[in-house]
This record gives C-alpha cells, structure tokens and sequence, in this order.
C-alpha cells in the first residue's frame, strides 16, 4: 500500500505483513522501524496525532455533540452474527458480551489507549458514574451498566456507554460499536427492534465527520447485507467507509473476487480477518491468522496488504487521523460560532429582576414599548417589527376591511315598495343598519388580536404580569367596542331622520334619472306590456300603475328618482362617517387610552415580576450550562490548534 499524509513530516507506510509497518520522515527520507504486535504506530514522532485523538476523547466526554457540533468518530456496523464482536475483541484483547440474540443494546463508545504499564487499567463510564472493572469481568460490567441504561430484557437505548481500556499493545482507537441489525424480533425483544436499531445506526452514521467500519461475513452475499445498504444510504460513493470481512477461514472459496471486484462501493477498501475461535488467546489467533493467509490455497492470493488484525488496526489509525486532522479547524469554528451565539442569545434575555424599583422600570418598559409598536402598527403604517406577518400589517388591513364595507353597503338592493313616500327612504336605513354595527365590531376584535400579540411579544418572559395586562387590554377594547356601536347607531340614525344634502352629485344623478320619466309615462298609459325598463332598477313591473293618473304618476316617478339619487349620497355619508370615526377613534386608544389603562394595573402586579417564568429559568440555565461546555471544549482545542 502507499503512504498515507499524517502530519507534516511523517507518513506512514503499511507493507505486507504483521510487522513491516514503518513510519518515513519525509524531510530525512530515513525509515524507523517501529516494534509492536499489533499496531506498530506509537512513536513520540507521531505524538501529536495521538494527542489530537485525545483532544477528540476530551471533547466527546465534555459530550460537546449534545451542542450539535459532530466529532471524528468510528462507527461500527454489522448484521447480526456478522462477527462485529469478534472483531473489536481482537483490537482490544478483551471479551465482549457474547450470545445467540442482541448483545449491543447500547452505543458502547470503545476508547483503546496503548499503555507502557504490564497492568492493564479499564473501567466503564455512565450516568455520570465511573465504574472500574477488570480483564476477567468486562463482559459482566458492560451488561450489568447496560441493564442500568436500557434496561432488563431485551430493549435498546440510543444512550452512550463508554468503554476505557489502557493497555500493553492496544492500537489508539475510539469506536462506536452499535446494536447488530435484525430484522425479526424473537426471544421477547420489541417488535419494532428493526426501526431502533435502523434509526440508531442512522443517526450514527449520518454525520459527514463518521467512518463507518461495516463488518461484513464471507458467509454472505455483501450485496445483501443491511448493514451495507445503510451505508450507501448515507456514503453513495464510499469514500467514509471500510468493509471488515470477518469468518474468512469459513468461506474463502470466492472470496479474492469478492474483495476486487468491489460490487458494493467501499471507497476504503477491504480487510479481510480470521475470528478467534473457542478457547484460543489472542496471541494465538493472530499466529493462526498469519498462517491461514499465508499458507491456505485461496486465501494466500489475497493481498497481504489487506489482511489481518495488525493492518485493520493500522488502517483504523491512519483514517482517523487523517479524519481528525481534516476536521479539527471546522470543529474549532463551530465551537467559536455556537458560544458566539449562545452568549448573544443568553443576553437577550431579560436581566433578573432584584428590587421593586428595577419591575416598575420593566414594566413601564413593557407599556412603552408596546404603545410604540402599536402606534407603527395601527397609526403611521410602518409594519418593520412584523415584515413576515400579514395580518399584522394594520392599517393596509383596516383600509381593505374598510373598502369591502363600503363596496358591500352599496350593494345592498333597495327596497320594493309601491308607495312613492317619504318613508321609503326610513325603509331603505333600516335595511342597511346592521351593517355598519357588523363592521366596527368585526374591526375593533382585529385591533383586539393585534393589540394582545403586541403584548405578547413584549411580556413573553413574566407570565403573570402578562395575563394581567392582557386582560386589561381586552376589557378596554370591550368598553371602546360598545362606545363605538353606540357612535354607529346615531350615525345611522341621522340618515333615517333626514333628506338633505349640499352634495352637487345628487342632481347630477336625479336629472340623468328623471330624463325617463316620459318614456316611463307613456309605456305605463300604453297597456303594450306590463314591465318597463329602467336604468339602475331594470324591468319594473308597471300593471298595477295604469289606475293612476299621468299626474300623479310624474310626481311618484319624480319622488322615487330623487330618493335613487340620494341613496348614494347616504351610502357614502355613511361610510364617510364610520372612516373618520374609525381613524379618530383608533387614534386616541393608542395616544391616550392604552397607556392609561395599561399604568393603572401596574402596582399590583409589580412585585410579580420579580418572579422569573420557569421557561426563562429553564431557558437562562440551559445556556449558562451550554456557554460553559463550549468555553471548556474551547480550552481543550486551543493547545492542540496552537500547536499545529
């Protein structure tokens, strides 16, 4: 295999074999060899890779991922009984839990840490507890801490448990080892075990900063596999992921074309390993595993390059690295941007109140800020608080409601009545009185809604004072709406009482009008039909007006002309008077009323404010906790970035 960049000056090279592993200083062209095992990658001249992986532990165990910022991160998948725990024993030389149904049910984060000391150190991390264990009883302590998590029987958890062995000989990794994929509950698991796996391992291997390590049998057909068709769901071109072909000895036949022929798309290639099998210790397996490749007919035409323990081992080391390398200044960045944000938005919130003096500040603060918006909003037009909001867009609001009053009030037909009277007119009022009510109350509940969003928006944070001010907003629209029917009522009224008009316009109409009077006449005296057509009544039926006389006629047709003439002039008069009302009115709520009625309140609801709404307690202290991690994620990073 060729080299792979690691750092500035060294890279590392893989060649054949369990030991051939050097690493070259490109400045010196000099190979070290390097002794180990079965990873031969731990140096002080790759320190800083490892430092940097340990950086990413710190930052994983601060769980700055809870704050949305993704971590370079191994994650390993498989079908059930693909061999999955086999192969992460082998890494780490320790048992796993073992068994014929799901033994995963939890993410269980691997970090493996070589060690100088004979004494192995390992202990499990959850709950915020840590557990130590030993060599003999891991198996036991990552499922008693599991039935903690998950708890007993056969149910998963998306919850983490961490895994910490430092130890001889162990490559620096950290993995995600995830629950194996089954699609058929049995033995008592839930019957939708398929969906939270699936979604487990989905939200796992999403992230673009993941390797996905996919464990595949030899036994099978990859192009089968589940684990494999989720991979591609989320890396269609393979370049995240790495295929482990576990159980090789089981199946060789066809294996070389298996691994070449790359019918699945692993972008990062193929490693092919031999499981330990019954009571064999590790360093057993791996003497079995050199000469099972090494001498077997098939299995020897495989690459040496990619076989083995050691050189998954090597593999993992060097994708991380260059992972984490890639990733850091990104993760540097977000960190900065996200505590940027959560201090901007922690200083938003309103500050604790500690005194009498400091609420009536605030809450005259809160009356002055919504009278002013209620002045852009309902008066001067200027709708810059709401730009996004329609029905917040007050005034072109209440000129469209006020233009669909007038156009409807007009429409309304006049009244069929035979007497040419006085009353007619008395008649026409009453049909139309309704209206005008209908309109103001249907304006003043708008300004209602508009009014308690405006107060909404500035009491958001003290819910008791809230509630008072809003009930007092609704009492005062209630008292200006009656005030208001009653105006709309003595406006209509005064056109039931009355004829008069200075409005040139109405003799214009009446003279257009009363121009048909002698064709109206003399089709009435000529019983040749029983309708007339007239402009603006149509076919008017005119039987019943041949026992009049033509004099008593003209002086009925002249009566109704003038009343049709001054029909229009009450319908604008009358919109007229409800538009001017209407703006004065609104005008002095916001000028006068609001304000008033809004202080009124204020002693008694003062001392509430000093009571912080459990939201914005909730709300203060999650990003005072949130600030605080990524300040200390930052300190984790800074060296590290300093450095390189």
């Amino acid at each position: 295999m060729g080299g792979s960049k690691m750092s500035n000056d060294y890279e590392i090279d893989v060649e054949a074999g369990m030991s051939s592993l050097s690493i070259v200083n490109t400045n010196l062209h000099e190979r070290v060899p390097i002794e180990a095992p079965i990873v031969s990658s731990y140096n002080d001249q790759i320190r800083p890779l490892l430092d940097m992986l340990d950086t990413v532990d710190r930052l994983r165990n601060l769980n700055v991922m809870r704050e949305g910022i993704q971590l370079p991160t191994i994650v390993v998948v498989g079908d059930q009984s693909s061999g999955k725990s086999s192969v992460l024993e082998s890494l780490a030389g320790i048992n796993l839990p073992r068994g014929q149904e799901i033994c995963t049910r939890v993410p269980l984060v691997m970090r493996l840490q070589r060690s100088s000391s004979s004494e192995p150190e390992i202990w499990l991390e959850y709950s915020d507890k840590v557990v130590p264990t030993d060599e003999e009883h891991i198996a036991e302590a990552i499922c008693a801490a599991t039935d903690v998590i998950a708890g007993t029987g056969k149910r998963v958890s998306d919850t983490p448990l961490t895994l910490r062995v430092k130890k001889n000989n162990v490559p620096d990794l950290t993995m995600v080892d995830l629950p194996g994929i089954t699609r058929v509950p049995v033995n008592g698991q839930p019957e939708n075990i398929y969906e939270q796996i699936s979604g487990m391992i989905m939200k796992y291997i999403e992230p673009q900063e993941s390797i996905i390590l996919n464990v595949l049998s030899a036994t099978v057909d990859f192009t089968t596999c589940e684990s494999i068709r989720m991979s591609r769901q989320v890396d269609k071109t393979g370049e995240r992921t790495l295929a482990v072909v576990t159980k090789a000895d089981m199946a060789p036949e066809g294996l070389l074309q298996k691994v070449t022929a790359d019918d699945v798309n692993i972008g990062l290639g193929y490693i092919c390993v031999r499981n330990r099998i019954g009571e064999e210790t590790y360093e057993e397996a791996r003497l079995q595993e050199e000469l099972l490749f090494r001498t077997h007919p098939l299995l020897s035409l495989i690459d040496d390059g990619i076989v083995g323990i050691p050189v998954l081992a090597q593999k993992l080391i060097q994708i991380q690295a260059t992972m984490i390398t890639r990733c850091l200044p990104d993760i540097v960045q977000r960190i900065n941007e996200k505590m940027d944000s959560s201090i901007a938005e922690l200083n938003k919130l309103p500050k604790v109140l500690n005194s009498t003096r400091e609420a009536l500040s605030t809450f005259l603060h809160i009356i002055s800020s919504t009278n002013k918006s209620l002045a852009k909003i309902l008066v001067q037009g200027d709708y810059s608080e709401f730009p996004d909001d329609q029905s917040m867009h007050s005034t072109a609001r209440l000129a469209k409601m006020l233009g669909q009053f007038s156009a409807n009030l007009q429409a309304q037909p006049q009244a069929v009545t035979n007497e040419f009277l006085m009353d007619e007119i008395k008649r026409e009022i009453l049909t139309i009185h309704t209206k005008p009510v209908k309109f103001i109350t249907e304006t003043w509940d708008y300004i209602e809604e508009v009014v308690l969003s405006v107060l909404t928006k500035y009491s958001e944070n003290f819910p008791h004072t809230q509630s008072s001010l809003k009930r007092a907003g609704r009492n005062l629209i209630t008292k200006i709406k009656e005030q208001s029917v009653n105006r709309v009522m003595e406006i209509v009224e005064m056109a039931k009482l009355t004829d008069y008009t200075c409005n040139p316009e109405e003799m214009t109409v009446y003279t257009q009008k009363i121009a048909a009077q002698g064709s109206f006449i003399n089709v009435v005296q000529s019983n040749t039909s029983n309708f007339c057509t007239l402009t603006g009544f149509g076919n008017v039926s005119i039987s019943h007006l041949r026992k009049y006389d033509a004099q008593l006629l003209r002086q009925a047709f002249d009566m109704k002309m003038r009343i049709a003439a001054y029909w229009s002039i009450v319908v604008r008069r009358i919109v007229d008077n409800l538009a001017l009302y209407l703006q004065f009115s609104v005008k002095n709520f916001v000028n006068s009323q609001f304000q008033k009625e809004m202080e009124e309140i204020g002693e008694g609801d003062v001392e509430k404010m000093l009571e912080e709404s459990p939201s914005v307690a909730s709300k203060r202290e999650k990003l005072k906790k949130s600030i605080k991690l990524l300040k200390e994620s930052k300190d984790v990073v800074a060296a590290i970035v300093d450095e390189n």
